[in-house]
């Protein structure tokens, strides 16, 4: 669920979004080589005949032979596209590509998005069968009731492979794992509970399916669609509305609700009023998820009941429903297993997973992501966060285990501490840590400096940390160029702070200031009319509104160069007082995983107690987003094989780290290419502490090294950068690369958020 509550801002940054730099969300990536003319040989005319041959002779060995295992269909007709109804084929496709996006960043499984312009269901099955060979899975989406369940009926009977109405059954599992969590909380019996269901299209149909499943008794069970409560006498209902109709009075909402134990909705905005949930029954149960908007708003339900146990499919308020949840870890599992489909034990094992998940000990990444010191199974806590890195493995392995247990999987899992492996490295796709800290920085927003705001990209990105609740952006320039570029660029900032250090409106603060610098350097060669100067420039007036109080943090360097805007910082906010040095680390998402780079921006030569100290820095630093830092000391030499000034410089810092600090997993000197392979550490160093696992913090010798290496990988890869990250200052002052896009000016400021919330409270992070 977006943070966003401006709905015309939110309109203007998506279609930026989507149409940016390249148009659309997904791109298809060669994964074998092809750069010389054998390779095309191999991949295509002559060679592919190969494989062409052997898959004709054993049909099975497609999925040897090519990316059929791993790929999965997002197909929709665009007849209920989300919130927007039958909007059509075309007009659906931008969410099909964000399911895509959304299967691959979670689950590691590749898409192809297929909108095809038929509405009559025969026509629809008979085109998704006839395309089915070319995929592992299919995910059925957006497709309206009632002609959606007989599509993914037939379809599910006619192909042997892993197939799923998303819109049916995602919302079911996620709510089920709630419920199941909700009745042990509230001490009830799903075989007992009166259930009030408002709505009852898909989702609503296939999550009463699944709660009868559960135990739930259908005579317990009210629903409702828009034209009144599901009766046996209407002459209107189609057979999946039927099986939930019932005799006797027809009944209002209001009427049902009286003595209830859950509401269920999945209908619209404002459509169960405060009164009628006082006549629920004790510690009622309502998952309210219309979206945006739910059919009662979260703060009032629990002033008009205390003793509710809520979900809703807001981000915003504790238990949200999100099929995120379920959809990429259900198929994960059965394409892993290469299930001939997807059946009700599987969803209801995906389910238990969840729930038993919510019971677990939440890691700590987690817990700071949404600001909570805590979270623990409760009426706040009944159902896993998105960002939980724990989901492909509790709920890929449970789906595999069903398929196994049901006879439907093709290719059993032998060994599962090996496959629990191979989930941990799919968990690199995308960026696991973006999402965590962006969580982390909205539930504790801080004042952040824009130092350069007479810049479009600067504006762009406070308006985007603004309106994502993030940052309070405070702009610094002159303020009538800053207002010209908000207006010509129709940016959505009012009321947001600007100050010109060098209006006369603000040559109290500038002396003030002055006065502060002049104190702290006039025995460094700063006089006091230096100091007054010094006050004009935004480099000294943003820092010293931070060393002030005045602001949490600050963000420059988008304009200037490195040193003239580090030096100020380092001039007035000045080092911690543990820190002997400050260092500048950056951080890339890679196929690899997450790798972190110092010193590459602020010792030129450093000592081997510097080396130290910027390891130590880092070490913290990758603890605080919840990774374990395994650290590498850089050089040309592996352990003393080549002799000189760099290798016997970075020895000495381990033999430092290793005695002074022996719980820290570090080693050196060793060459890039070794750290970042543990089989090569494995074959040739096994004495190591690098050999069981690749390195993720790289220091380097100097800072040429660290930044020219840091710079290549940044270009000639698809790696996603945040940096630099300034380490060891007293507050949160960070610099920018010279030419950051707006997506690099956002990451940084969030950073800087989460160095003020660590900076305000140490023992939080």
């Amino acid at each position: 669920m977006s943070q966003f509550t401006d709905k015309n801002f939110l309109k203007k940054l998506a279609l930026e979004y989507h149409a940016g730099s390249r148009p659309g969300k997904i791109e298809v990536v060669p994964t074998k080589p092809y750069h010389t003319q054998n390779d095309l040989s191999l991949a295509y005319t002559p060679g592919v005949a190969a494989p062409c041959l052997e898959i004709a002779a054993n049909p099975e060995d497609v999925y040897k032979y090519t990316a059929k295992g791993n790929l999965v269909a997002v197909i929709s007709n665009g007849t209920a596209v989300l919130g927007l109804g039958d909007i059509g084929a075309e007009a659906g496709k931008p969410v099909m590509e964000g399911k895509g996006l959304l299967f691959k960043i979670y689950a590691d499984i590749d898409v192809f998005d297929i909108e095809v312009d038929e509405k009559d269901p025969e026509k629809l099955i008979q085109i998704v069968k006839a395309i089915a060979p070319t995929f592992g899975g299919i995910n059925l989406e957006d497709i309206k009731a009632p002609e959606c369940f007989e599509i993914e009926e037939r379809l599910k009977a006619e192909l042997n492979i892993p197939l799923m109405h998303d819109d049916q059954h995602g919302t079911a599992i996620i709510t089920s794992a709630g419920l199941l969590n909700a009745l042990e909380i509230t001490e009830k019996k799903i075989s007992e509970v009166k259930i009030v269901v408002n709505g009852a299209g898909a989702s609503a149909i296939s999550c009463t399916r699944l709660y009868h499943m559960l135990g739930a008794k259908l005579e317990n069970i009210t629903m409702f669609d828009s034209k009144g409560m599901l009766h046996q006498s209407r002459p209107d209902l189609n057979k999946a509305k039927l099986k939930f109709a019932r005799g006797g009075k027809k009944l209002n909402l209001e009427e049902a609700l009286d003595g209830a134990d859950m509401f269920l909705g999945l209908s619209v905005a404002g459509a169960l009023n405060k009164e009628w949930l006082l006549k629920m029954a004790p510690n009622p149960i309502v998952f309210a998820l219309a979206n945006p908007v739910p059919e009662i708003g979260y703060d009032e339900a629990v002033e008009t009941r205390p003793d509710i146990l809520m979900a809703t499919g807001r981000s915003d308020y504790p238990n949200q429903i999100n099929n995120v949840l379920g959809f990429p870890f259900i198929f994960r599992g059965a394409l892993d297993v290469r299930a001939t489909g997807i059946n009700e034990e599987m969803k209801l094992a995906a389910a238990h997973a969840l729930a038993d998940l919510a019971k677990e000990p939440v890691p700590d990444e987690v817990n700071r992501a949404y600001n909570c010191p805590n979270l623990r199974f409760g009426k706040e806590y009944i159902i896993p966060k998105p960002c939980d890195p724990r989901l492909i493995l509790m709920v890929a392995p449970a789906v595999a285990k069903a398929a196994m247990e049901t006879g439907i999987a093709r290719k059993p899992i032998e060994n599962w501490e090996t496959y629990a492996e191979e989930l941990s490295k799919r968990m690199g796709i995308g960026n696991p840590l973006i999402r965590q800290i962006k969580a982390r920085a909205q539930n504790a927003p801080k004042r952040i400096v824009f130092a350069e705001a007479e810049n479009y990209k600067i504006l762009k990105a406070a308006e985007i940390v603004m309106m994502e609740q993030i940052a309070t952006p405070i702009l610094l320039g002159n303020i009538g160029k800053i207002r010209k570029l908000i207006i010509d660029n129709e940016l959505e900032l009012e009321n947001i702070e600007i100050i010109d250090p060098r209006a006369e409106d603000e040559k109290e603060r500038r002396h003030f200031f002055a006065d502060k610098l002049f104190a702290r350097r006039q025995r460094k060669g700063v006089t006091l009319q230096t100091a007054r100067e010094q006050m004009h420039h935004r480099n000294y007036f943003g820092p010293m509104l931070v060393e002030m109080g005045f602001a949490d943090g600050m963000i420059s360097g988008l304009t200037t160069n490195y040193p003239s805007t580090i030096r100020p910082a380092l001039e007035i906010i000045g080092k911690q007082e543990n820190r002997k040095v400050v260092c500048g680390m950056y951080i890339l998402h890679t196929n690899k995983g997450m790798l972190f780079f110092a010193d590459t921006t602020v010792n030129m030569n450093p000592t081997s107690e510097t080396l130290k100290e910027i390891a130590l820095m880092c070490a913290e630093q990758v603890r605080n987003f919840g990774i374990v830092p395994r650290i590498a000391m850089l050089s040309y030499s592996n352990f003393g094989s080549v002799k000189g000034s760099i290798p016997t410089i970075t020895a000495e810092a381990v033999s430092l780290l290793h005695r002074d600090h022996p719980d820290l997993i570090v080693d050196g000197d060793i060459q890039a290419n070794f750290a970042l392979n543990a089989d090569l550490m494995k074959e040739y160093f096994p004495f190591s502490p690098l050999a069981d696992g690749a390195a993720n913090v790289l220091i380097f010798p100097y800072l040429t090294a660290g930044n020219i290496a840091y710079k290549l990988v940044d270009e000639v890869t698809n790696s996603d950068s945040i940096g630099p990250v300034l380490l060891g200052l007293k507050k949160s002052v960070h610099v920018l690369q010279m030419g950051s896009s707006v997506s690099e000016i956002v990451n940084m400021v969030t950073l800087a958020v989460i160095d003020a919330q660590c900076k305000e409270n140490p023992d939080k992070c």
